[in-house]
């Protein structure tokens, strides 16, 4: 097995950055130095794909490793990567946001002593949905850390709009940067096994998310949700053509997320009411489950929620792909010497290239980038598709 920084693709800079934090770990546990290179407090900051968690994931490995460096055979590197360490809290946000109590309950668990007797570490995927109190009680720990306790936090950039100035003060920034296409493609051939010209594909298509290109590469329903997405273009001939469109993007959408919630939701209420007494036939059973209906009612809360962040996550992926092809459209405009992202789809895009000015293509890439930006405003999923394919359309 490779070291814990092996899946970091394309990213030298921020590995060597996290491999002197290691190592400063280190000397600061057995006292042979001050550890300048490590810190109580990071954020790991890049675009959708680029490894933030990955990253983050990786430092809370070698951090717990036995060698100090990551090796990834050790007993804390793999219970760190299979998210099974004692030490190691992963906070992955189900719904739209991370709330308070979440996280009072999580600084609380961070400031006992480690008891594999090196770091409590604390990783917070999608540090962004920190609500406000959230985040002021996360501050006050990172203000105050307890000696052995270290908090990775991931969020797409340091703007005030994703996490606070005041947080921002007190941590290491590690940036990250989309992978080369070529990076990409390699990782899949060299450890997925994926065909040279598929893999060459999908890490072009999924525009330097790994995790992406591989789905592309291995899951046909994957590659049939984004040849829908780019085809329609194809079809805005007319209002009603705009708003069956619009219909169809949020529908798949939906599918999607249900399919990929819907396991995991009944697991969950098969477990709770299990927990609670169903199918009991003893004294007092039915009165049990009775009196557990609040229980299933913030259980059916929670996953609701989940549902509607995995139907945005969907949405956004397509609008990804979307916007992916008016930017190759705008390239040929131009006759820049850029490589397409959607390679399978250059007869289209040199065909709306022969139609529209740059202006036209512009405007049309900008159209879907604002309908991302409303809805992650929270404007309604529904209502920001159809104005931009009206947009799209005019």
């Amino acid at each position: 097995m490779a070291d814990v920084f092996a899946d970091l693709v394309g990213q030298e800079e921020a590995v060597d950055i996290l491999r002197r934090a290691a190592a400063g770990a280190v000397a600061i546990l057995d006292g042979s130095g001050t550890g300048s290179a490590m810190t109580h407090a990071w954020i790991f900051t890049g675009p959708p794909g680029s490894g933030r968690s990955v990253a983050a994931r990786a430092l809370a490995a070698a951090l717990q490793c036995a060698t100090g460096v990551g090796c990834g055979e050790c007993t804390g590197c793999r219970t760190t990567l299979g998210g099974t360490h004692a030490d190691v809290r992963m906070v992955t946000p189900d719904g739209l946001s991370i709330g308070v109590n979440e996280m009072r309950a999580l600084v609380l668990r961070a400031a006992s002593a480690p008891t594999g007797g090196r770091w409590q570490v604390v990783v917070i995927e999608d540090a962004d949905r920190l609500t406000e109190q959230a985040g002021n009680a996360l501050l006050k720990a990172i203000e105050e850390p307890p000696p052995r306790t270290v908090f990775l936090l991931c969020t797409p950039s340091t703007h005030p709009d994703d996490i606070s100035v005041t947080i921002r003060s007190r941590c290491r920034v590690v940036t990250l940067r989309q992978p080369p296409a070529a990076a990409v493609a390699s990782v899949l051939v060299s450890r997925d096994g994926v065909e040279a010209d598929t893999a060459a594909w999908a890490g072009a298509a999924a525009q330097g998310h790994v995790g992406r290109a591989r789905r592309l590469a291995r899951d046909a329903d994957a590659r049939r949700r984004r040849e829908a997405v780019l085809a329609v273009p194809r079809r805005l001939t007319g209002v009603g053509a705009c708003f069956d469109a619009a219909s169809a993007l949020i529908e798949a959408a939906e599918a999607e997320a249900e399919a990929a919630v819907a396991e995991a939701d009944t697991a969950e209420r098969t477990a709770l009411e299990t927990a609670l007494g169903a199918g009991g036939t003893g004294r007092g059973a039915s009165g049990a489950i009775r009196g557990a209906a609040g229980q299933l009612k913030d259980l059916e809360k929670r996953q609701k929620s989940r549902a509607t962040r995995a139907q945005r996550d969907a949405l956004d992926r397509a609008l990804v792909d979307l916007a992916g092809f008016y930017r190759d459209v705008l390239v040929r405009t131009m006759a820049a010497p850029v490589a397409p992202v959607h390679t399978d789809a250059t007869s289209l895009a040199e065909a709306a290239a022969r139609k529209w000015s740059p202006d036209d293509a512009l405007r049309r890439l900008e159209a879907v980038l604002e309908c991302r930006t409303a809805i992650e405003a929270n404007v309604k999923p529904r209502i920001a598709v159809e104005a931009m394919m009206l947009s799209l359309w005019n």
